[in-house]
């Protein structure tokens, strides 16, 4: 199934319940200065307020642009009032579109529908890191060109990791960043996660690439 991620800076993308149409998942989100914080499967839409709590909506336009995970994603800029310099501005951003607020549910999903079947997908086919690749189309890992085997949540979680270099992950923040939020589990759940890929990619001859932060999480050093 084809997934649609929504990301909204306005504090309704926390209120906004998933759902599906024709075929394709839609999910909403809150997104802030940080970007998004779990994995995304399939076409992201984000919509930014001129004016976030923590930076400019065309500075975080920017920011989503230098991001590879997320420089395709379809930009609106939510205006304060319609003003041509202001619509001018954010397009020189890299914004793909521009929409006078407040928003709500039936104006974020008319952009959406009417936008998303003109857009070309562009989805990252590979993701190198150092010795290590992990190919999204192919859904397998290779360390030096020697497959990784891994379960789909290793994968994924791998996947995590890697797109999110030398930060340092708690476990709720891998449970978030892999979509199991709802129902909640476990967190020591994480710990056999990260066991099993450590065994996989030790057998590939890649060592221990994770390195514990006790008390804290896990960190994906780059090479």
């Amino acid at each position: 199934m084809d997934v649609v991620n929504i990301f909204l800076s306005d504090p309704i993308g926390d209120t906004l319940d998933d759902f599906e149409h024709a075929g394709t998942r839609f999910t909403f989100d809150r997104i802030d200065g940080g970007g998004p914080r779990r994995l995304l499967d399939g076409q992201m839409w984000a919509f930014l307020d001129w004016v976030m709590d923590d930076c400019s909506g065309l500075e975080m336009c920017r920011r989503l642009r230098a991001d590879p995970r997320t420089e395709a994603a379809h930009v609106t800029i939510v205006l304060e009032q319609d003003d041509a310099e202001d619509r001018r501005r954010a397009l020189r951003a890299g914004a793909d579109d521009y929409m006078v607020g407040p928003l709500d549910r039936t104006a974020v999903l008319d952009r959406v529908f009417a936008a998303q079947d003109r857009r070309p997908r562009q989805i990252t086919q590979q993701i190198r890191f150092g010795d290590l690749t992990v190919d999204l189309l192919a859904l397998q890992a290779r360390w030096r060109d020697k497959p990784v085997p891994l379960r789909p949540n290793e994968f994924r979680l791998l996947r995590f990791f890697v797109e999110n270099p030398d930060r340092v992950l708690s476990r709720h923040d891998l449970i978030q960043g892999l979509g199991k939020l709802d129902p909640p589990i476990d967190e020591r759940t994480v710990d056999v996660w990260i066991g099993r890929l450590r065994r996989a990619l030790k057998g590939a001859g890649a060592g221990d690439m994770l390195r514990t932060v006790r008390a804290m999480g896990y960190v994906l050093d780059s090479p």
